[in-house]
């Protein structure tokens, strides 16, 4: 019975701890990688040009960006444009696509990355060009927060590069290991001036929703509505490696829980079995007292509702409990390069759980009927004659 009750409370921790997990891993890989680049871009049409190439430029105008914002899940729409560059410092030089954005960019989004200094100060007024980089680059080079160096932009036509001088204004780290090693944040002014774009020219536009579910159905919607040479994408579509890899946790999370299912299911009907051996002769006491089959099994049925009961008890507040210590105290750890987050995340889902629960206790009904019909085999003259 003890092993019973410890494995129903396993299993029902088990699986509330795997959903909990998987949930939050789920969520805060996505939430970074929205953050930093929204969840739909619109620009130039080109199906078959990768995520990371720079764009062909677009002309913003009042009309489209009016079009874009007139959604009712739009949360906001921004400019941008990333341009291949070169990092000069302590003679070591190191590859980057500088996103450019103008001063509407939301950086407060980005706050949960910004380990030192500052955001770039963007505006087209300010005369220091201000560039944001990763842990990882500021690294590569040996160089911190206010630091002066050289970017050099490589021309097409062979020319000589252009080179300006910037100042590191912060320093960010998203765990994404394709972002920190290739992006810098900088302003959008810097990449229409080397690229020799007019003012009104962008690589596109970058947008937020206020519900990311829908991003599917606005992506589409906002393809149609939009005039023909752009094209409005997702970011699953864009990053498809990262979300392919995120969605494959879904069938991690269903092959644990069947396993943990199968675990309770085999100890409660092992359980309950042995009981029957044990009071074989105790029911054909009963039978020859005149009890009828269906009392007894009731007996047996509601004794294996109070193990499951207990066990899907303690496996709650178990399961919730180590939930709610990870959330303060983080004390599982991970590596982020591998899992893109330093910590397992836990994001609790109440109607899952209720599920859990429910689940569990159900399949120990229907489970706890089939060895009572055990009961209706005994013979109590058989079985008296023998004790």
């Amino acid at each position: 019975m003890r092993i019973s009750i410890a494995a129903t409370t396993i299993s029902v921790a088990a699986m509330i701890i795997s959903l909990s997990f998987i949930n939050g891993f789920q969520e805060v890989v996505a939430a970074k990688i929205f953050n930093f680049w929204g969840h739909i871009r619109v620009q130039h049409y080109e199906p078959v040009k990768v995520a990371i190439a720079e764009e062909t430029p677009i002309k913003s105008t009042a009309e489209i960006t009016n079009l874009i914002r007139s959604g009712s899940n739009i949360k906001s729409v921004t400019s941008f444009a990333t341009r291949s560059a070169i990092l000069n410092a302590n003679g070591t030089i190191e590859g980057i696509l500088l996103k450019g954005v103008d001063e509407d960019y939301p950086f407060t989004k980005l706050n949960q990355f910004l380990i030192a200094g500052k955001w770039p100060n963007v505006s087209e007024n300010n005369t220091a060009i201000e560039v944001a980089i990763s842990k990882f680059t500021a690294n590569e080079l040996g160089i911190g927060v206010g630091d002066k160096i050289l970017i050099y932009f490589i021309l097409d036509n062979g020319e000589q590069p252009k080179t300006r001088k910037i100042t590191i204004s912060g320093i960010f780290n998203t765990g994404i290991d394709v972002y920190d090693k290739i992006y810098a944040l900088g302003p959008l002014s810097l990449i229409q001036k080397m690229n020799s774009w007019g003012n009104d020219q962008i690589g596109g536009y970058e947008i937020d929703l206020q519900d990311e579910k829908t991003m599917t159905e606005t992506g589409a919607l906002l393809f149609s509505a939009l005039p023909p040479g752009l094209n409005a994408v997702t970011l699953e579509d864009l990053s498809p490696e990262i979300f392919d890899w995120l969605n494959l946790q879904n069938t991690n999370k269903f092959i644990l829980i069947a396993v943990m299912s199968i675990v309770a299911f085999i100890n409660l009907i092992t359980c309950l079995i042995i009981l029957l051996l044990e009071r074989t002769s105790m029911i054909a006491v009963l039978k020859s007292l005149g009890a009828r089959n269906r009392t007894i099994q009731d007996v047996f049925i509601l004794y294996g509702s109070w193990i499951s009961g207990i066990g899907i008890l303690i496996g709650s507040l178990t399961g919730l409990g180590i939930c709610f210590l990870q959330q303060k105290l983080k004390f599982i750890r991970l590596n982020e390069e591998a899992y893109y987050v330093s910590s397992a995340p836990v994001s609790i889902d109440l109607f899952q759980i209720f599920l859990v629960i429910a689940g569990t206790f159900c399949l120990s009904m229907l489970v706890l009927i089939v060895p009572s019909f055990i009961v209706k085999k005994i013979s109590p003259v058989k079985t008296l004659q023998f004790r």
